[in-house]
């Protein structure tokens, strides 16, 4: 299991590299949500419905935990992908989150 710092460090890069990339799909007239960080979360605000996903490195257990669709998705470091992977599905973080945006939407 790696380390605390170690972990620390991949979830800060992970969950940045996410927010990035949900920006870009904000600025989609049709992408229906807003994102927002507050220390070290990331939170998915919806406009539709009062929807909010929030993605969150828990140190303790090392995982990044996305609260999103009433489900709670646990992703572990997979040190082979340098990636945060849903161990039950393989997806990464970015995939992941994208899937569970259109499953919003299509709710």
């Amino acid at each position: 299991m790696m380390d605390e710092q170690e972990f620390r460090r991949a979830a800060e890069t992970a969950i940045d590299a996410l927010k990035k990339h949900l920006i870009v799909k904000e600025e989609d007239d049709a992408a229906g949500f807003e994102v927002e960080e507050q220390n070290g979360v990331l939170n998915v605000v919806f406009e539709e419905a009062s929807g909010k996903f929030v993605i969150t490195p828990n140190t303790p257990v090392r995982q990044v935990w996305i609260s999103a669709l009433s489900t709670s998705f646990k992703l572990d470091w997979n040190p082979d992908s340098a990636a945060f992977v849903l161990p039950r599905t393989g997806e990464l973080l970015i995939p992941l989150l994208d899937r569970l945006i259109g499953e919003y939407h299509a709710g």
